[in-house]
């Protein structure tokens, strides 16, 4: 326990709490579980790309092109369902297959021709966009398949509702759980995962040790693709049609969910535990300007200053760090 009051997590969690009290003391509506379930399920896009966000903040890279690339992916299995039909199966495959070659690309020239990942990841967000409206003129996709809607309303694990019925958690949910222990286990458990953390720690000292900083990043940045597809799926499946403009502008809190729950912008340290509070925090934010009537567009302002502080801090603490440490002074 006193360990984990030292992290990150742990203040990133009381400021989750403290926020959470403030709201629930404006509206009584807050802590009802139907409206907890339904503030969770609309940001599960949000956790999911933030969770593929986490690697690739950790190796010190950045992907502002995850907006872009799910927004291409919703259109791409959008037009796969209502012109070829196919199923739940073919439809994920199609989608994880289609942001893995994505973000396999961006990954390769990363790490192998060595381009800075914002430069890539910006130009790959321009390509995409501007393919995307070119071959849908901004037209949604209306003509999803019955079976795929009714596939998105299933529901699991039965709990006390907020008026003394019995509500189920949504699929969505169960499968945001499911990517978020699956990242875990690769970071925790690993040889990728290590050499992510290696990466974004000291890149030099990572491959005198045998990593190979090419494979991982373009793993990290294929991983991040992997994560695009299956939110795609997952957003789909909640919206029931396909608007190619719904993600402009999202890689703001994809990037602001990872940073808010402490991974590093500089590399080599962030959690998927953090990553989580960041989500929530997010989520919570927005829900109790709803809630409470305040606008929206308040949300992309606090958030913004939420973002200047928590990248201060870390920059403050990391010069601080590297301040005490002890210095060696070697004579030839």
């Amino acid at each position: 326990m006193k360990q984990f009051v030292k992290t990150k997590e742990f203040w990133i969690l009381l400021m989750l709490i403290a926020l959470s009290m403030i709201i629930s003391s404006r509206t009584n509506v807050f802590f009802r579980p139907d409206n907890i379930i339904d503030l969770v399920k609309n940001n599960v896009v949000l956790g999911i790309l933030a969770l593929g966000m986490t690697l690739v903040i950790i190796t010190g890279g950045m992907d502002v092109s995850v907006g872009a690339v799910i927004a291409v992916i919703t259109v791409i299995i959008g037009k796969f369902m209502v012109n070829y039909g196919g199923n739940l199966f073919s439809t994920f495959f199609v989608a994880i297959a289609s942001g893995v070659i994505i973000g396999g690309i961006t990954g390769i020239l990363v790490g192998y021709a060595k381009i800075p990942p914002i430069v890539v990841t910006l130009g790959t967000m321009s390509i995409i966009n501007g393919l995307m409206f070119y071959y849908t003129n901004g037209t949604w996709i209306n003509d999803i398949p019955q079976w795929f809607i009714d596939y998105g309303k299933i529901t699991l694990f039965k709990i006390p509702g907020g008026d003394e019925s019995l509500i189920g958690v949504p699929m969505q949910i169960i499968i945001f759980i499911v990517m978020a222990v699956f990242t875990w286990f690769i970071l925790r458990y690993t040889l990728i995962g290590r050499a992510v953390y290696a990466i974004g720690s000291n890149p030099v000292s990572a491959m005198r040790v045998g990593i190979s900083l090419e494979r991982t990043l373009t793993f990290v940045y294929a991983y991040m693709g992997f994560m695009a597809g299956i939110a795609a799926v997952v957003h789909t499946s909640i919206m029931r049609q396909v608007d190619p403009n719904a993600f402009t502008g999202f890689e703001l809190q994809v990037i602001a969910a990872v940073v808010i729950g402490g991974t590093s912008v500089t590399g080599g340290s962030g959690s998927v535990f953090g990553t989580i509070l960041g989500v929530l925090f997010l989520s919570v934010l927005n829900n109790g300007l709803i809630l409470t009537h305040i606008p929206t567009f308040w949300q992309k302002i606090i958030i913004s200053i939420i973002i200047i502080i928590t990248v201060s801090i870390d920059v403050i603490q990391r010069k601080r760090i590297e301040r005490n440490l002890p210095k060696v002074d070697v004579e030839i």
